[in-house]
């Protein structure tokens, strides 16, 4: 049952002097914005009040990252600044009007200031954590299908809150500041991430650590897989784990359950190209694999995903016909069988038959893998292709010629 209503002129008009005061206040306040009506008739004086308390309990937080010992006075403080996040998170729900007041009053940059000094304060306190958390669920509100709350979000938030929150040891401050960029970001503002690497590789990271979490998988698949341009410049500055993890959600792309809309289709060509050229360019650093030393080496193992990805992408009737005539791959795919093949019958390593049929380990099986896709891929670049298939044969057959 919601509390009882305050009458707006005690809450507007008076200065209420003591904390515990402003405390009930305010969650009185925070369940009556749990209904429509109650969000859509607020007057906008309650917004100046609840953000006068929230800038004068900042105050506190600003003292403690002077001064580390004040941070065991914070309690009452934090409280407070907890109950007007969410106070203004729950006003913010289906609500232009109230978005757009609390706006106005610049509450967005008291918070996002706010944040960054949670994030400097470096400590994992039950009650910090909470705040943190309420201070961006609030963000992500007021930025929620409100184009100019996303754009002053984005003039506060960009790049420093993102960098301080991606990485953030608590899952829900990751999923709260990826909900944010997530609905901030626009194609003006993706240019701005190509001058920001570490913000898009934090996402995959995010991605990586918690892949049940939406946001951050949203952000890949809705905003930087329809970007050629980030996802070149994010492959060469990233990780081969964080690499391969970039290329499973190009492979589910491709996969889903909707085709490749008439608007992915040259986007996807784009990414084509990135992955038959780096292919084409590294696919021998999987002959690693044969060594003892390498057998669990990141780079082939990036590898034999971009192959995965070729695979998938030449399924595609879109894809097929560019990557049927990419300089040089067809003829490295089958140099490259050849070579493994070859690899496999001199010496016992993870391409011989025995030892894939000996090995328990994940590697052998991907070494196995790697070999019948490679198939898959010739067979697809040949088909109906005759010049291919006539590359295919005086390559595999170089004494059958006339």
């Amino acid at each position: 049952m919601a509390a009882p209503r305050p009458p707006p002129g005690r809450l507007s008009g008076v200065m209420v002097p003591a904390p515990i005061q402003d405390l009930e206040a305010l969650r009185a306040l925070t369940a009556l914005f749990k209904e429509q009506r109650n969000r859509e008739t607020a007057p906008r004086t309650i917004f100046q009040r609840v953000l006068d308390i929230l800038k004068k309990s900042s105050h506190a937080v600003e003292l403690a990252c002077r001064d580390p010992s004040q941070v065991e006075h914070l309690a009452s403080s934090l409280q407070l600044i907890t109950e007007c996040f969410r106070c203004l998170r729950n006003a913010c729900i289906e609500c232009s009007v109230n978005q757009n007041s609390i706006r106005n009053l610049d509450t967005i940059g008291v918070a996002v200031d706010l944040i960054l000094l949670f994030r400097e304060l470096r400590v994992e306190q039950e009650s910090l954590l909470t705040a943190f958390r309420c201070g961006l669920q609030f963000l992500g509100n007021i930025a929620s299908r409100n184009e100019d709350s996303q754009s002053i979000v984005w003039m506060h938030a960009f790049p420093e809150l993102f960098l301080s929150c991606l990485n953030h040891p608590d899952k829900k401050i990751v999923a709260y500041s990826s909900m944010i960029l997530f609905t901030s970001l626009n194609s003006e503002r993706m240019k701005e991430l190509e001058e920001n690497l570490n913000i898009a590789i934090d996402v995959i990271e995010a991605h990586q650590k918690q892949p049940e979490s939406e946001w951050p998988f949203l952000i890949i698949t809705d905003h930087f897989l329809k970007s050629p341009e980030l996802v070149k410049v994010m492959y060469a500055k990233m990780s081969n784990q964080e690499r391969v993890t970039l290329l499973d959600l190009m492979i589910a792309k491709i996969m889903g359950d909707e085709p490749l809309s008439k608007d992915e289709i040259p986007v996807f060509l784009s990414h084509a190209e990135l992955i038959a050229s780096t292919f084409v360019d590294q696919c021998k650093t999987v002959l690693k694999l044969t060594s003892e030393q390498h057998a669990e080496d990141e780079e082939a193992l990036a590898t034999i995903r971009l192959l995965d990805v070729l695979c998938e992408m030449t399924a595609n009737t879109d894809l097929l016909g560019y990557l049927q005539v990419f300089p040089g791959l067809l003829e490295r795919v089958i140099e490259l069988l050849r070579v493994i093949h070859a690899a496999g019958s001199d010496t016992m390593n993870i391409f011989s038959t025995c030892a894939c049929m000996k090995a328990e380990g994940d590697v052998s099986n991907m070494a196995e893998g790697f070999k019948s896709h490679l198939i898959r891929l010739i067979g697809n670049l040949c088909y109906k292709n005759k010049d291919n298939q006539d590359k295919m044969e005086s390559a595999l057959f170089p004494h059958h010629g006339t």
